[in-house]
């Protein structure tokens, strides 16, 4: 099954897909999605991850296989069912699951943020929540997954320290991005490499407002610099952020960084079109602070 994205740019929709682990109805984006295979035998690999079932070539590439039942929780599974093949922080990366129920349409308006009061396996590893049909589907946050079996594939702290020391300075930057963790790691790379005046938001909504807000008081040039954000986000996205951004006479001229797993050549196009002056993988947190060096120095 080769997936296709058909979504215009910008029109703050995602298209996810159901698939079904251990009974349940779990979603991912269909953006992160290289294709979906039947399951095919697989070689394990001594002393991986629990969660690592081995490794096999589809065709010439070799692909390490994840147990989904196995992170959520939910025992080994067996051989069998369907191998979803995913693309993201320049990773490919093969996810066991059951079956595939079909891909839905949807507004990022839509997604529930999982309650800070849930505590099953799914809430740690969940970006969101949409309802289709009076059935709960959980979208699974692949990132954390891979990066809990293997931190080195998150983000490369050790970049910021190879930059040396620096001077420090209080030109404004707004980031926008949902998951706590990513923004605290993000604020804490751009502070030791000297940028200290960072405001926080949590999705493209909450960002948009804030540059209005500073828009509408006249006071533009001086709070926002430059905007970082990334593309999957709850209520508004990035790339309808940076839509709305550089279709304002009075707000685009603010650089606007995408800084996202889901950045490959088909989203770089996307990004481009919409007016993104720079788009970065999420590992590079390294080149993220040289991009911004040199757009704030034009």
């Amino acid at each position: 099954m080769e997936t296709k994205i058909l979504l215009e740019n910008g029109t703050n929709e995602l298209e996810v897909l159901e698939f079904v682990v251990d009974g349940n109805s779990y979603g991912i984006n269909v953006a992160k999605i290289r294709e979906i295979i039947p399951y095919q035998p697989i070689t394990p690999v001594p002393n991986a991850h629990p969660s690592v079932e081995g490794i096999f070539m589809p065709r010439d590439d070799m692909i390490t296989a994840i147990d989904l039942r196995n992170c959520l929780q939910r025992g080994q599974s067996n051989p069998g069912g369907l191998f979803i093949i995913t693309s993201f922080n320049k990773l490919d990366i093969a996810f066991h699951v059951d079956s595939v129920i079909g891909i839905h349409r949807v507004s990022w308006v839509d997604i529930i943020k999982p309650g800070a009061t849930v505590t099953t396996a799914e809430d740690g590893i969940s970006t969101g929540i949409i309802k289709i049909d009076g059935k709960l589907i959980i979208i699974l946050d692949f990132e954390k997954i891979i990066t809990d079996i293997n931190p080195e594939t998150g983000l490369k702290i050790t970049e910021i320290d190879a930059l040396g020391t620096r001077e420090g300075t209080e030109t404004p930057i707004l980031i926008a991005e949902d998951s706590s963790l990513l923004r605290k790691l993000i604020v804490d790379s751009l502070k030791k490499a000297g940028y200290e005046n960072i405001i926080k938001t949590e999705n493209g909504e909450e960002a948009w407002e804030y540059i209005t807000k500073c828009r509408d008081a006249g006071t533009l040039d001086r709070d926002v610099k430059l905007l970082i954000t990334d593309i999957e986000m709850p209520l508004m996205d990035g790339h309808r952020l940076t839509k709305l951004v550089k279709s304002d006479e009075t707000t685009k001229q603010i650089p606007v960084i995408i800084f996202s797993s889901l950045v490959n050549e088909e989203m770089k196009k996307k990004g481009e079109d919409l007016g993104a002056d720079a788009q970065l993988s999420k590992p590079e947190i390294g080149n993220l602070v040289k991009v911004i060096d040199q757009l704030l120095s034009k």
